[in-house]
């Protein structure tokens, strides 16, 4: 399987990822062992080792990881590790990422208010509730 130079993120829909990461899972008869539990427990070891590639490297050098071509690549490496159990996940549940995400955001929305939330890092929950709400 080579890189195709067209498979870029303005050209490539989320469907296009989920059918690649179903292709592959299917022609190594892996489906046995993709159930809910497995990959989401192989997603939150793909996270710890992307969370690895910065340790000890305080915020305000975690650009300069990106900086280093092979650091950079490592980390390229494990997003896609992890996007590609996201997207396995969703395709074993039978979830529409884009409407789970549109949902998200809305709830996000209504959570965290311009008003609100710009300039803070806040949990909702932190706000003060003013008399209308």
């Amino acid at each position: 399987m080579s890189v195709n130079p067209q498979k870029t993120d303005q050209l490539t829909t989320i469907q296009d990822v989920k059918d690649a990461v179903q292709d592959f899972i299917d022609a190594r008869d892996w489906q046995p062992f993709h159930d809910p539990k497995n990959v989401a427990m192989a997603m939150a070891s793909e996270v710890g080792e992307l969370l690895d590639l910065f340790r000890w490297v305080r915020s305000d050098e975690a650009f300069d990881v990106l900086r280093d071509p092979d650091d950079r690549l490592a980390v390229q490496d494990e997003l896609a590790d992890i996007t590609m159990f996201l997207v396995d996940f969703a395709n074993i549940c039978d979830i529409d990422i884009a409407q789970a995400v549109q949902r998200k955001m809305q709830i996000n929305n209504d959570r965290y208010p311009v008003e609100k939330a710009k300039g803070t890092a806040k949990k909702y929950t932190e706000f003060e509730v003013d008399a209308q709400d």
